[in-house]
């Protein structure tokens, strides 16, 4: 019989309705059920797509006599923390703090007041590896609680106490300079890992919002240390096992240095920030593999993220079934010699064997291999690869295909609108600007409503019960306001300062100008979640610091401008010392520091040919954050385009910076020059 869960719009909720376990969703009448048994809340967090999250489901909450001991002893609530990104902060800092780590799933004892006395994250079955069982765990806290709940209040307490006086030390708000950004490039060169690419050992993630930093760093200052770092990590990267050989995209991390062995989940923000690193990459130096995986990328996306209704689903799962009916671990992305044999014939299957790198003995499990590339392209004809890629893709396609979770979550197509809409300027690809205008048009629809506050996630065209954070308002922002510059359509400039507006007034402290990833008006949690530095996602923080500043070369707020450069404070504090941590934020401080630069070009019409050529010109110019308005003379979509007339009847292009501009140029040479960084 289904349990509570069977009314969620979470496809990971969705995964337990049918588990033994009574299972609630987070709600206040879950606490108030703790309160009214006098027992403790078991709170489980997990993704659909977490690999270790369905090990425990399987072990567990799938087993009758272990759901017997958690209805009878808890109450049991299950959080989706892509649903409710908050509610996993707040207790992940609380895991972390006392137990040095963190990861999903998460499991956390908590009082009927939601405060937490125990902490861990998986639990196996049986004890193993020096972890108790679950089972073990359940007993332990059943006892503490009914022999010594004193203490257990006690210690609950202080932790919350303990965690509200780990507030940000968030100092003097002054703007990081070029000293902090050429200190943070010195630490990472530090960390960086010269014989792989890439920041630190295994297991290795990729550093997304650094490369933004570093492409950026270099635009302005010319750095060759940024650009090859940058442009070798990218390299390896896109040869390894991370990177779907056949399909294009990323997967999550690799589980070694060396990029072989991923974990195999796809996830939308992974894939929309790599695919605009790519892009930028290909801007930068004209590298045609930074361009094919751009590409790839971006179409792996619109073919196996995006939903019915335009928007983009937010992950691939990491399972499938192997083809005997078990569930394993990358199943529909590695291969056999036998499978290759199976699919190519003898002679291709040799060729491919050696160009892949798969091997006898396998580099996976089961004698499987992982798809890579070689490090020297040359090897093999180019025609015959491309001939076995595209039977490989095909032969692939009849495999069970990882399961999908659905539900759009704003922030994260965000992220994809400003990746699509560059990559489809950039490469002549009006079919990826036409996707992510329909992923803005399904946010503006279904995401927010009259007061143009956001939900955070929707399904099937239906919103979600979760109001947006942080992160929501300043990734749409983002992506909005690069549709803006691609399309040259303002409603998208105008629904960014809507979204912008929010910000300064729901989400930022007025006296400091810090910000805050919940809105002052959200449920109260046992603290206001708060954190600067980047995760897997640019943080919500840095991400509203580079859209207010968007926004403000714009429009010329002075009251976004000053928003922006009062939350870049966090950035000089932390930037020298932990960048791999604050990359988003150096990348917002790069453009800062280059004004940023507005440009407005002006035509007869959207469709003149040589407007197009400047606009083309505008998109592909490398100065760090620049915005680009693009429209006729005495249009009003864009405040840039006020009192720009054509040059002798020619469509023109205006840059400016610091309250300066350049003569206006017709010429795309000329214009290209200006905006090189």
């Amino acid at each position: 019989m289904p349990n509570r869960l069977a009314h969620e719009t979470s496809p990971y909720l969705l995964q337990h309705a049918d588990n033994p376990v009574d299972w609630w969703p987070w709600s206040k009448e879950a606490f108030a059920e703790a309160r009214r048994r006098g027992v403790p809340v078991l709170l489980s967090v997990g993704y659909s797509s977490c690999h270790w999250c369905h090990v425990m489901a399987h072990e567990s909450f799938e087993d009758p006599d272990t759901a017997a001991v958690m209805n009878e002893h808890f109450v049991n609530v299950k959080v989706d923390r892509e649903e409710r990104p908050d509610v996993d902060a707040v207790y992940m800092e609380a895991v972390q703090a006392a137990t040095g780590h963190g990861g999903w799933p998460m499991t956390v004892f908590l009082t009927p007041e939601a405060e937490p006395f125990y902490f861990g994250t998986y639990f196996p079955p049986v004890p193993r590896h020096g972890m108790p069982s679950f089972r073990q765990v359940l007993e332990g806290v059943r006892q503490a609680w009914e022999t010594r709940r004193e203490e257990i209040a006690d210690a609950a307490a202080r932790i919350v106490r303990d965690l509200a006086n780990r507030e940000l030390d968030y100092g003097a708000a002054q703007v990081p300079g070029a000293p902090e950004t050429a200190q943070a490039l010195l630490a990472l060169t530090r960390e960086y890992d010269a014989r792989r690419g890439g920041f630190g050992g295994a297991p290795k993630f990729p550093p997304s919002m650094v490369l933004e930093f570093l492409l950026r760093h270099h635009a302005r200052t010319g750095s060759e240390g940024a650009l090859q770092m940058a442009q070798d990590t990218c390299e390896r990267m896109a040869r390894g096992g991370i990177y779907d050989q056949l399909g294009g995209g990323f997967a999550r991390y690799s589980v070694d240095r060396d990029w072989v062995v991923p974990h195999f989940e796809k996830m939308l923000y992974d894939n929309a920030l790599l695919c605009r690193v790519y892009a930028h990459l290909w801007r930068a130096t004209g590298s045609e593999f930074a361009r094919r995986v751009a590409l790839e990328t971006a179409d792996f996306m619109v073919r196996e993220l995006r939903t019915g209704e335009g928007g983009f689903a937010s992950a691939l799962d990491a399972d499938s079934d192997d083809g005997t009916g078990r569930h394993a671990e990358g199943a529909y992305y590695v291969w056999t010699p036998r499978q290759l044999r199976e699919a190519l014939g003898e002679q291709d299957a040799e060729l491919a064997a050696r160009y892949f790198g798969v091997t006898e003995e396998g580099t996976f499990e089961h004698g499987a291999s992982v798809l890579r590339l070689p490090q020297q392209e040359g090897m093999a004809d180019a025609g015959r690869i491309e001939s076995i890629r595209r039977r490989l893709f095909e032969k692939r396609a009849e495999r069970p295909a990882p399961g999908r979770d659905d539900k759009v979550v704003a922030a994260w197509n965000g992220l994809a609108i400003a990746a699509l809409a560059e990559t489809g300027a950039y490469f002549d690809r009006p079919d990826l600007v036409d996707a992510a205008t329909a992923a803005a048009d399904l946010l503006v629809r279904v995401h927010m409503d009259e007061h143009a506050a956001l939900c955070r996630t929707s399904k099937d065209g239906r919103p979600g019960a979760n109001a947006g954070v942080l992160e929501d308002y300043a990734d749409v922002a983002e992506g909005f306001l690069a549709l803006a510059s691609v399309t040259g359509e303002g409603v998208w400039l105008e629904f960014a300062g809507l979204l912008l507006g929010h910000v300064l007034t729901r989400f930022t402290d007025p006296e400091t100008g810090a910000l805050y990833d919940t809105a002052v008006d959200a449920e109260q949690l046992i603290r206001r979640p708060q954190d600067p530095t980047d995760n897997a996602t640019p943080s919500g923080w840095t991400a509203a610091a580079g859209a207010l500043l968007g926004y403000a070369a714009h429009t010329g707020s002075e009251a976004h401008r000053t928003a922006a450069e009062k939350a870049l404070g966090v950035v000089r504090a932390l930037g020298p010392r932990v960048p791999r941590y604050i990359g988003w934020g150096l990348a917002v401080a790069e453009a800062l520091l280059d004004g940023p630069r507005e440009v407005a070009v002006v035509g007869p019409s959207l469709d003149d040919e040589a407007a197009k050529a400047l606009h083309r010109t505008a998109l592909l110019g490398t100065a760090p954050g620049a915005v680009v308005a693009c429209g006729t003379p005495g249009s009003d979509e864009f405040p840039l385009l006020a009192g720009r007339p054509l040059v002798n009847g020619e469509p023109a292009a205006y840059v400016c910076r610091d309250f300066t501009c350049d003569a206006p140029t017709t010429d795309p040479d000329r214009l290209r020059a200006a905006l090189s960084g």
